[in-house]
């Protein structure tokens, strides 16, 4: 922190368009595709288990989703909880930060799902006009 009481990385402000900056990293590890379902998963569900996780983030390998709850929880949006039972029980859950995070997350997810008619709509239209072979379901 500065004199002022400014949160700074090296001799700026933090800005996640400065490639040395660490917001970049964290914004990273909450928007990129595992993280961001991740994230998303639990705000909904509340206190998860990881195969309770991996089944709701389809298609996320164990390893990723390991990963993946290894950045949230070093970022402190992820908090995880061992039990001392036998087999071991492990639950994950959002910290009052990932809450915050989760919610504005969510808010964009059920942006983005009302508004696919037009997002196919738009993608149609691109192909029809660009012959997109490649074009995503």
């Amino acid at each position: 922190m500065d004199s002022t009481g400014q949160q700074i990385c090296g001799d700026f402000d933090f800005d996640v368009f400065s490639r040395l900056c660490p917001s970049r990293g964290t914004l990273e590890d909450v928007t990129g595709r595992w993280g961001s379902l991740t994230i998303g998963a639990l705000r909904e569900g509340g206190t998860l288990r990881f195969n309770e996780l991996r089944r709701r983030v389809d298609g996320v390998s164990e390893k990723m989703l390991s990963q993946t709850l290894h950045a949230l929880e070093r970022d402190g949006l992820v908090s995880r909880q061992a039990q001392p039972t036998n087999p071991p029980r492990v639950d994950y859950e959002l910290t009052p930060l990932g809450q915050e995070i989760g919610e504005r997350l969510l808010a964009l997810i059920e942006l983005v799902e009302g508004r696919m008619p037009e997002v196919l709509t738009a993608r149609s239209r691109y192909d029809e006009k660009h012959g997109d072979p490649g074009a995503r379901a």
